[in-house]
């Protein structure tokens, strides 16, 4: 059964003139494991851990460091999750998460669905 689905778009430019004008913004948002990467790929992580808040019901609370999106052996993004947003999808019941990324002509975009 489907408990949840997020989707949400990020203008790439935009999210790397936000995390040069935001010093520590970079270091909320992103796990240690994130942070190197390019700004498509940033915006692209953003995005989708965007999207699993609105798939989970965007409650108060939930810390962007306790996601982390992954990439597995066969190039498929996952995610990983602790903390105060593995305590929310165990809430909801919550016991798999379905995530795509996309970037293209500036743009930034992921779709999370939240399954249980």
């Amino acid at each position: 059964m489907i408990i949840g689905v997020g989707i949400d778009v990020v203008d790439v430019e935009r999210f790397g003139q936000t995390l040069e004008r935001t010093p520590g913004l970079r270091d909320r948002l992103f796990t240690e494991s994130e942070r190197g990467l390019g700004l498509n790929s940033l915006a692209a992580r953003f995005a989708a851990k965007e999207a699993l808040a609105k798939a989970l019901g965007a409650p108060a609370g939930m810390h962007w460091s306790d996601v982390t999106v992954m990439r597995g052996d066969d190039g498929r993004p996952h995610l990983q999750i602790i903390g105060s947003v593995q305590a929310r999808a165990d809430a909801l019941g919550v016991h798999s998460l379905h995530v795509s990324l996309s970037h293209d002509a500036g743009i930034a975009s992921a779709v999370v669905i939240a399954e249980g």
